[in-house]
């Protein structure tokens, strides 16, 4: 009969190290005042040993539960998944945070709650006293969501809110959409393009003024009009195909169209094909998000590459950093940056720019399908 292997737990450890079960707890939880040989002699036991910590061990030895929530909407997610659309945000979420929490032994859950639910106080504080988590992420529109920051002020839970800059509680982290969807315009612009339209997110999100606020101020300074340049959407395919075919019928139909995320900018490549538009010489598309749909699309899609990683991993160093009483700084945007690709050229009827003109933020790197500008 198969005999199994005993589990090495702290007590090993300690006698292995010859101190005591609340020293090897101390190093294990990386607290502080612990001397740098009593740190090296107690590591040095838990790697010839093979010890793994135990989350419940670690969260009955102190006030840390090493478990970082992340709320995700609900509704879109479930959506995308039975619709096998992928979901690179989720995707993109968990491996920044879980990089950055790895090194200090914490792991993260994703929630899916329903901002728009009436039971959402209900599932939140369940799932609160349920994993007792060190810290929450919340993702659009649950960061500017008061129902939810207030009730994690209340409960005395660090929370990071992406994508939101509203006041209230809780660390403020932006992926730069102002000066993103500017770095688009300025691209298009560059180009010789003029007309230039945007197909805006929904305005449940504060991302989106952001966006067309960048897209203006583009605008603006090289001096064009806006004027019925500007679709709303609310970030499905059904809505950007009726915000492209709102834009492509007017009377002023642009000769380029930025779109607020990669299922609309799809739905502007279909309209497109269906009034006989070739892209990109009879139209030029930009994309945000830069999912694997757009990259190996015909044209691969020009578009803004969102830095999701880069802010969910700075999320989770916040509330790490703040739980472990350091100073956490400040929390300034993640820029974006925009993978130039073959889905945008100059306009069949240029316009003269001057590519000096627009404000340019950034240096110029080699991509596999173009070049992409921080």
């Amino acid at each position: 009969m198969a005999r199994h292997r005993q589990a090495v737990t702290i007590k090993h450890v300690a006698a292995d190290a010859g101190v005591s079960l609340q020293t090897v707890s101390r190093v294990i939880n990386k607290e502080p005042n612990v001397r740098a040989e009593m740190v090296d002699r107690v590591q040095a036991s838990i790697d010839r040993l093979g010890y793994v910590p135990s989350i419940a061990a670690q969260r009955m030895s102190g006030s840390r539960s090493y478990l970082i929530l992340a709320l995700n909407d609900r509704e879109r997610t479930i959506a995308d998944w039975r619709a096998r659309q992928g979901t690179d945000w989720v995707d993109q979420m968990l491996l920044g945070s879980m990089l950055a929490c790895a090194p200090h032994g914490y792991r993260v859950i994703v929630e899916l709650v329903d901002t728009h639910s009436d039971h959402i106080e209900r599932e939140l504080l369940a799932a609160i006293a349920a994993l007792r988590p060190d810290g929450v992420i919340l993702t659009p529109p649950h960061s500017q969501n008061p129902l939810i920051t207030g009730l994690l002020a209340q409960q005395g839970i660090s929370f990071v809110r992406i994508g939101s800059l509203a006041e209230g509680p809780g660390f403020a982290l932006t992926m730069g959409d102002h000066d993103a969807a500017q770095l688009a315009t300025e691209h298009l612009i560059e180009l010789g393009h003029r007309q230039i339209a945007l197909i805006a997110g929904s305005p449940e999100y504060e991302l989106s003024s952001w966006r067309i606020a960048g897209w203006r101020a583009a605008m603006a300074q090289a001096q064009f009009s806006c004027e019925q340049m500007l679709a709303h959407g609310d970030f499905s395919y059904g809505s950007g195909l009726s915000a492209a075919r709102q834009l492509l019928a007017g009377p002023q139909p642009p000769t380029a169209i930025i779109a607020s995320n990669d299922q609309m900018a799809m739905a502007t490549l279909f309209v497109a094909r269906e009034m006989g538009l070739s892209v990109p010489d009879d139209l030029s598309v930009i994309s945000f998000d830069d999912t694997p749909i757009v990259r190996f699309n015909h044209p691969p899609l020009t578009a803004i590459v969102q830095p999701i990683a880069e802010v969910s991993a700075r999320a989770a160093e916040l509330i790490i950093a703040e739980r472990g009483g350091k100073d956490v700084g400040d929390s300034p945007a993640i820029p974006a940056k925009i993978a130039i690709r073959m889905s945008t050229t100059v306009p069949r009827n240029p316009t003269r720019v001057d590519c000096t003109s627009p404000a340019r933020r950034g240096s110029t790197i080699s991509s596999d399908h173009g070049s992409q500008r921080y």
